[in-house]
């Protein structure tokens, strides 16, 4: 009797990994695609180079158009940037996660930092990407497979990640301003021009 318990547990299991991946596969296999963002310019040029990867784009540059969108279809993935004009790009996320389970939906944010990742991520996001983020590095992104999805984890961070990540969020709250950014971090304007410049810090 045991054994045939052990057996049926075996099943049950073998039988809800394979559902997973049939539903991955599915995912994989419907290359629809919402894309998120109010830069406009980053808008197009993003839509047209995941077309150009195979996807069906679906774009929208507000909270309010990302939802309407979902309200018509909930794509196998989505690209959505964190800090739109009307609100927060995790409410988008978490609605397409309500509406279809097995969506990959990737958070863009010009402002980085780990507890907003792991928020993200609680809230359905499949991952997280820092602004700059090209093409490639999405792409690769909304395909990877779970065990190439890189730990989000609360985690130590350098001096040097602090340090960035401070200035981007002064950068930030300056509207972009580099000069009035500087000026409050008491930096030369050329220094800070490179730091933006760079990438972030690991």
């Amino acid at each position: 009797m045991a054994d045939d318990k052990f057996d049926a547990d075996d099943e049950s299991a073998a039988v809800i990994e394979d559902a997973g991946a049939v539903a991955e596969q599915q995912c994989a296999d419907e290359m629809t695609l919402l894309i998120v963002d109010d830069d406009r310019p980053f808008l197009h040029r993003l839509g047209r180079a995941m077309e150009a990867r195979g996807f069906a784009v679906t774009t929208a540059e507000s909270v309010a158009d990302g939802l309407a969108a979902l309200e018509k279809l909930a794509p196998a993935f989505a690209v959505i940037d964190m800090r739109l004009g009307d609100g927060n790009g995790l409410d988008v996320i978490s609605q397409l996660k309500a509406k279809r389970p097995d969506a990959r939906g990737v958070i863009l944010t010009g402002y980085a930092n780990i507890a907003t990742a792991v928020t993200a991520v609680k809230l359905g996001a499949f991952d997280y990407l820092a602004k700059p983020a090209d093409a490639d590095e999405i792409f690769h992104t909304l395909m990877a497979t779970q065990s190439e999805r890189p730990d989000t984890g609360e985690s130590t961070m350098s001096a040097d990640r602090v340090r960035w990540e401070h200035i981007q969020r002064v950068f930030e709250a300056c509207d972009r301003n580099v000069s009035e950014t500087a000026r409050r971090l008491n930096m030369h304007r050329r220094t800070l021009q490179r730091i933006l410049a760079k990438r972030a810090p690991r």
